[in-house]
């Protein structure tokens, strides 16, 4: 089987945004899963923003990816946890 085809060269800065309800650990919750997959992330690697009605919120997490099985790794994990509704 061919390995999936991919228009980044690794390795790579990458952003990796999850949205979910807000919450006072939502931003936690993706730093600790997109950590255990990128290692210790960088100063200034995360940001967050509220929706206008501040019922949602995104959180955005810079990473030095990898590999793409690596960010599939993220993504796989972030989209299964039940807190996130979406990851991009």
């Amino acid at each position: 089987m061919q390995p999936e085809e991919t228009h980044l060269e690794f390795p790579c800065t990458f952003p990796v945004k999850a949205m979910g309800l807000a919450g006072t650990d939502f931003d936690l919750l993706v730093v600790e899963i997109v950590g255990r997959h990128a290692g210790p992330l960088r100063e200034g690697a995360v940001s967050s923003r509220p929706s206008s009605n501040g019922k949602y919120v995104s959180v955005t997490v810079v990473v030095q990816a990898q590999s793409k099985q690596q960010l599939d790794a993220i993504y796989s994990e972030l989209t299964a946890h039940e807190r996130v509704l979406m990851a991009l």
